[in-house]
C-alpha cells in the first residue's frame, strides 16, 4: 500500500518518509493523532519482524523503579491473565527476540519472528502489558520482581527479597558498576542521570507500592511512547490493530517526562568513593581512577561521532596513544575507555587496578599525551581505522542478528530527544563528512576543545574496602531488626500472611481459563524441516576449505581453524595466552601500533580465540582448535591472507614490558567478568570434576587458567624469558596448517578471489607432520564453594547422563525448555529471588544446571534435587505439550547473522553432524510425548544423586555453607 504525506490511516498520520539505502528499507513516520504515540516504520524484505515500544523513563532517584516497573508490566495484563504472560510466549513462542530493557532514561520492549502470526500475537501481548498490566491490581507483582520484607514464621528475622533487589545486589558486587554510577554522577549532578535507573540495592527498599504505580502511570501513555516496526509485514493491519484495540483508548496528553540537560561544569569535579571486598583480599593495586569528559550531545552527529571515533583510536585501540604512554608509566593493569548512556556523549578514560596515589600523574600523563596529539598532529590512518570499524559496526547492525531491534535503539539516540528518529540510521552521509574531516585538523581541534581544554570533568578515585561488603549485610541485619521490634505482633502476622500468598500464587499454576487466553500456536505453525546451510567443502593437501554462499551485504568473513590436538595438557593454558597476544605484538614487519593501523585499514579487525568442538556422542572425545575470524570488504579480500599469515607467523614474543602489561590487562578483564558470567563459570568447573572435554576447557579458559595467569603476572619478572621462548614455540605448533580449516561466508566472487591468494597465507608456515597428545585426567570429587566479596551466588549441579545408560534425543532440549520455563522459573527466581536459573543438556551426555545472581544456595540445591520428582508427576494436556515443543524449535530456529550460519555450519562439520542428524534431532522434538519426558525422571535423579556441586558466591554465606563442599577456596588466590 502506498502511504500519502499528511493523510492519516487508521488513526495515524503520516509525518514524513523516505528511503534509507543503507538498510534497503523504506521508513515511514507517523504520529497518532488522537493518542499523541508516535511510530517509526522501516518497511524492508526482511522476514525477521520487529516491534517494540519504548518510554521516555527519566529516574529521579535510585530506587530502581523504571527497572522494576519494566519486570513487572510483563507479569500479567487485562487480557492475558496468567501470572507472567512474558514467560507464557517464552515458552510457546517462535520468537527471535523477546525482552524487555531499562536505559538511564528509557524503558524498551521488543519482540520479533518470522512468524506472521506468532508476531501478531507477541505484538498484542506487549501492548496489553505496557498499557494495561496488571500491576496496578495485584500487589504480589511489585512483592515479587521488586521487593518486598520476607518472613514467613514470627520467630525468624526479617529479609529483604525481590528478583530485581537480588539482580542489582550481584551487578553491585563489581566495582565497575560502582564506578558507572560515580561517573554518571560526578558528570552530570543536575539530571536524571545522577540516579541509577537500574537501582541501588541500597536503596531499592526505600520504593514504595504507590511511587512504584504512580511512575507507571505518569510515564506509560501512548503520549510518551516511541512505536517501532521492521520488516516485512503488513503495516496497515498492524496499524488498525494498534489503533483500534490500543491508542483510541486514550487522550493526548502533556507529560512531563523531558530530560533536563546538564549545565556545563566551570571546573573539574573531583570524588572518591570506595568498593567491597573480602576481609583477607588484599587491596594492594585494587583502585580505579578514572577522568571522564562531557562532550556535547549525542543529537550532534558529527560531534558525537567524532568524540567516539577518538575513544577508539586514542585510548580503546590496541594502537592507542593515550593507553599506550599510561601503559608505558606503569601506573595500572588495565587501560579502557567507556560511553555515557544518554542524552549527553560522555567519554571515560580509566585505570584499572592502581593505586590513588598516582591520580595525579595519571591526569598528567592523558593531558601530556594530549598536547602533543594537538601539536604534532593524529595519525591519519589510526583514525580511518577507527572510522572503518565504525562503519562495520553500523553496516552490520552491531553484529545482531535481529537487526530491527538495533534499528530501533539507535534511533533512540535521536528521536527520544525530539529530533530526527534516522539521524543514525542514514550514515553514509555523516561517515563521509567524517571522512573528508581526516585531512583536515578538525580531529586535533575537537580534542583540544572537547577534552584539554573542556572545565565539564570529572576525575573518580575508587578504592578497595575489607567487610564494607559485610558491613552493609549487617547494617541491613540491624534496619530489619529496627523494623520488626517496632512492628506489632498484628503487622507481624500480616507480613506472614502476605508472604504466604505471595508464595501460593508464585506455586499455584494458572488456571485453566488464564492460560487459555494467551495466545497459542500449533505444531502444525512449525517448519518442519531445519535449516540447511549451505556448505561446500574442498579438499587442498591438507587443508579443507569451507564456503557458505550467504549474502552477506559485501562483507566476507573468514575463519582459519587451527587444530590443537597434538598439543600437551602442560602447555594448554599457554595457547590461550597465544590467543590473548596475537595482533597486540610486534611483527617482524610492523611494530604493533603499526599492524593494528593496517588490519583496521584492510579488514574489520582479526581476533583469535580458543575453542572446543564436541563430539556428537560422548564428552571423552573432542576436537580443540584456535580460530582466527576476520572480514573484509570488496577489494581488500585480496590482501587479507597477506595479513594474517604476518599475525601468525612474524609475531615477536621478546618485548618483556609489552607482555606484562598485556597479560596484566586480560587479568583485569577477567576478574571484571566473573560476576557477570558467574553461572557459565560455576557450570563449567562443576562439569570439570567429571568430564574430560571440561577439565579440558577449565585448562583453556576457566578458573584454571585465570589462576595459571595470576601467578604468572605475579612472578613474570622471574619466569619473562621462559615465557618468551614457550610462546615463539607453541605458536610454531599450533600454526600447523595441518588439519586446517578455512571457513568463508560470502558471495562465490569473493570466495574465488580470496582462494586466489592462499598462498600467502602458507608462506613459512609450519607443515610439519604430529601425532595426537594423550591427555590423562585424574577425576575425582572436589565440590568447591568459590568465594567473593560479591552479594549474591552462582550455583551449579552436573553431571553426565551417558554415564548412567541414558542416550540422548532431542526430546530432551523439550525437558530443558519445561524444567526451565516452569520448575526452575517458579522456584528459583519467582519464589527463590534469583535473577535466574536454567538447565541444558548436551548429546554428550553433560546436564548441567545454574543459577544466576541468587540470594541463596542449599535452598537452590534443594530444588534441584526435586527436579526428577517434579517430572514423574508431570500431567500435560497436548495443547501444553505443544507449548513447550514450539518454544524448544525457537531456540533451535534462533536468528542468526551472516557469519553466525557459517560459524555454526563449521561448527558441525568439525563435530560430525550432518544435515540428517539436525533433521533427526528436529523430529524427536516435534514428536515428543508426555511418556517421553516422564522417562526422564530416573535420568534427573541420578545425574543429581551425583552431587557434583560448585558454587561461586559470597564468602560469608558460603563459609556458613561449608559442608555443602569439600573444598573452600578464594576466587583471587
Amino acid at each position: 500500500m502506498k502511504y500519502e504525506l499528511n493523510k492519516t490511516y487508521h488513526g495515524f498520520e503520516l509525518i514524513d518518509n523516505y528511503p534509507i539505502e543503507e538498510l534497503d528499507a523504506i521508513a515511514y513516520i507517523f504520529e497518532h493523532t488522537h493518542s499523541g504515540a508516535k511510530l517509526l516504520n522501516l518497511e524492508s524484505d526482511d522476514d525477521n519482524k520487529v516491534f517494540s515500544a519504548a518510554f521516555r523513563t527519566p529516574p529521579t532517584d535510585s530506587t530502581g523503579v523504571p527497572h522494576i516497573v519494566e519486570h513487572c508490566v510483563l507479569s500479567g495484563s487485562r487480557k492475558y491473565k496468567t501470572k507472567e504472560p512474558f514467560m507464557d510466549m517464552v515458552k510457546g513462542s517462535l520468537k527471535t527476540f523477546i525482552n524487555a530493557m531499562t536505559f538511564s532514561d528509557k524503558t524498551i520492549y521488543p519482540v520479533a519472528s518470522r512468524n506472521e502470526k506468532d508476531f501478531t500475537n507477541l505484538m498484542d501481548v506487549y501492548l496489553d502489558s505496557v498499557f494495561f498490566p496488571m500491576l496496578h491490581e495485584t500487589p504480589e507483582i511489585f512483592m515479587q520482581e521488586g521487593w518486598h520484607y520476607d518472613i514467613h514464621d514470627k520467630d525468624e528475622a526479617i529479609t529483604y527479597k525481590g528478583v530485581v533487589y537480588n539482580e542489582m545486589r550481584g551487578a553491585y558486587s563489581t566495582p565497575d558498576s560502582f564506578l558507572e554510577d560515580l561517573i554518571d554522577e560526578a558528570l552530570y549532578p543536575n539530571t536524571c542521570y545522577s540516579h541509577s535507573s537500574g537501582g541501588n540495592p541500597d536503596f531499592i527498599p526505600d520504593l514504595t507500592l504507590e511511587d512504584f504505580r504512580a511512575f507507571h502511570k505518569k510515564y506509560y501513555h501512548p503520549s510518551n511512547c516511541y512505536l517501532f516496526l521492521y520488516g516485512n509485514g503488513d503495516i496497515d493491519k498492524y496499524l488498525q490493530h494498534m489503533n483500534e484495540d490500543y491508542l483510541c483508548h486514550f487522550e493526548r496528553q502533556e507529560i512531563d517526562s523531558k530530560i533536563s540537560l546538564q549545565t556545563p561544569l566551570a571546573e573539574r569535579v573531583e570524588k572518591t568513593a570506595f568498593y567491597p571486598v573480602s576481609e583477607d583480599e588484599s587491596t594492594e593495586n585494587r583502585d580505579y581512577l578514572s577522568l571522564s569528559y562531557n562532550l556535547g550531545l549525542v543529537t550532534e552527529p558529527i560531534e558525537y561521532l567524532t568524540g567516539q571515533i577518538l575513544k577508539h583510536a586514542l585510548v580503546s585501540s590496541t594502537a592507542a596513544p593515550i593507553k599506550k604512554a599510561l601503559s608505558d608509566a606503569e601506573l595500572g593493569e588495565e587501560v579502557s575507555a567507556a560511553a555515557t548512556d544518554g542524552a549527553h556523549a560522555g567519554v571515560s578514560i580509566i585505570l584499572k587496578n592502581t593505586s590513588a596515589d598516582k591520580k595525579d600523574q595519571f591526569v598528567d600523563i592523558i593531558e601530556n599525551a594530549m598536547r602533543q596529539l594537538i601539536e604534532n598532529g593524529i595519525d591519519k590512518d589510526l583514525i580511518r581505522s577507527s572510522v572503518n570499524i565504525v562503519e562495520y559496526d553500523m553496516r552490520e547492525a552491531s553484529r545482531f542478528p535481529t537487526k530491527g531491534i538495533i534499528y530501533h535503539i539507535n534511533s533512540m539516540q535521536s528521536w527520544l530527544y525530539n529530533d530526527d528518529p534516522v539521524l543514525y540510521l542514514k550514515y553514509s552521509g555523516l561517515l563521509k563528512t567524517i571522512r573528508d574531516l581526516i585531512e583536515t585538523d578538525h580531529f586535533e581541534k575537537f580534542l583540544e576543545e572537547k577534552f584539554l581544554q573542556n572545565p565539564h570533568q570529572a576525575l573518580i578515585v575508587l578504592k578497595p574496602q575489607p567487610g564494607l561488603g559485610d558491613q552493609k549485610a549487617k547494617e541491613v541485619e540491624k534496619k530489619l531488626e529496627a523494623y520488626k521490634t517496632q512492628l506489632s505482633s498484628e503487622e507481624i502476622e500480616k507480613l506472614i500472611e502476605d508472604n504466604a500468598q505471595l508464595r501460593e500464587k508464585q506455586l499455584t499454576p494458572d488456571s485453566p481459563e488464564a492460560l487459555a487466553t494467551i495466545p497459542m500456536l500449533s505444531v502444525s505453525d512449525v517448519e518442519k524441516d531445519a535449516e540447511n546451510i549451505p556448505q561446500a567443502v574442498e579438499k587442498e593437501e591438507e587443508v579443507t576449505l569451507l564456503h557458505h554462499d550467504i549474502f552477506s551485504n559485501d562483507i566476507a568473513y573468514v575463519d582459519y581453524i587451527f587444530d590443537l590436538n597434538h598439543i600437551g595438557l602442560e602447555d594448554v593454558p599457554y595457547v590461550n595466552l597465544l590467543t590473548i597476544l596475537l595482533g597486540k605484538l610486534d611483527t617482524e614487519k610492523h611494530t604493533y601500533v603499526d599492524l593494528t593501523k593496517e588490519i583496521y585499514r584492510y579488514t574489520g579487525g582479526v581476533t583469535v580465540q580458543s575453542i572446543v568442538y564436541s563430539a556428537t556422542d560422548t564428552d571423552k572425545t573432542f576436537y580443540p582448535k584456535v580460530a582466527v575470524r576476520t572480514k573484509a570488504i570488496g577489494k581488500a579480500i585480496d590482501v587479507v591472507n597477506t595479513l594474517v599469515n604476518e599475525l601468525l607467523v612474524e609475531t615477536q614474543f621478546t618485548d618483556r614490558k609489552r607482555l606484562k602489561d598485556l597479560l596484566q590487562e586480560h587479568k583485569s578483564k577477567m576478574e571484571a567478568g566473573f560476576q557477570q558470567n558467574g553461572h557459565s563459570i560455576a557450570g563449567r568447573r562443576c562439569q570439570s570434576y567429571y568430564s574430560p572435554i571440561a577439565r579440558y576447557t577449565e585448562h583453556l579458559y576457566g578458573l584454571d587458567f585465570y589462576w595459571f595467569l595470576s601467578d604468572l603476572v605475579q612472578n613474570f619478572d622471574v619466569e619473562s624469558d621462559a615465557l618468551s621462548n614457550k610462546l615463539q614455540a607453541i605458536s610454531k605448533a599450533v600454526f600447523n596448517r595441518r588439519e586446517l580449516v578455512i571457513s568463508l561466508t560470502g558471495s562465490r566472487q569473493d570466495y574465488m578471489r580470496f582462494k586466489a591468494t592462499l598462498e600467502s597465507l602458507y608462506s613459512g608456515m609450519n607443515n610439519t607432520p604430529y601425532e595426537k597428545a594423550e591427555h590423562n585426567y585424574n577425576f575425582k570429587q572436589i565440590n568447591e564453594g568459590i568465594t567473593t566479596s560479591g552479594g549474591v551466588q552462582y550455583v551449579s549441579k552436573a553431571s553426565n547422563y551417558r554415564n548412567h545408560g541414558y542416550d540422548y534425543s532431542g526430546s530432551i532440549h523439550v525437558l530443558t525448555t519445561l524444567l526451565n520455563s516452569e520448575y526452575l522459573h517458579d522456584r528459583i527466581r519467582a519464589k527463590g529471588g534469583a535473577y535466574g536459573c536454567s538447565i541444558s543438556a548436551s548429546q554428550t551426555g553433560n546436564m548441567t544446571v545454574a543459577s544466576y545472581r541468587d540470594p541463596n544456595l542449599t535452598e537452590t540445591l534443594n530444588v534441584y534435587d526435586g527436579a526428577g520428582d517434579f517430572i514423574a508427576s508431570l500431567d500435560l494436556d497436548q495443547s501444553t505439550l505443544d507449548k513447550y515443543i514450539i518454544g524448544t524449535i525457537s531456540k533451535e530456529d534462533a536468528a542468526m547473522t551472516p557469519h553466525m550460519k557459517g560459524r555454526t555450519a563449521t561448527a558441525n562439520y568439525i563435530s560430525g553432524i550432518d544435515y540428517d542428524m539436525l533433521q533427526k534431532d528436529r523430529r524427536e522434538i516435534l514428536s515428543t510425548t508426555v511418556d517421553d519426558l516422564r522417562q526422564y525422571a530416573e535420568l534427573l535423579n541420578k545425574t543429581m544423586q551425583d552431587n557434583f556441586v560448585c558454587v561461586l558466591g559470597n564468602d560469608t554465606t558460603i563459609k556458613e555453607n561449608a559442608d555443602t563442599f569439600d573444598v573452600i577456596v578464594p576466587l583471587r588466590k
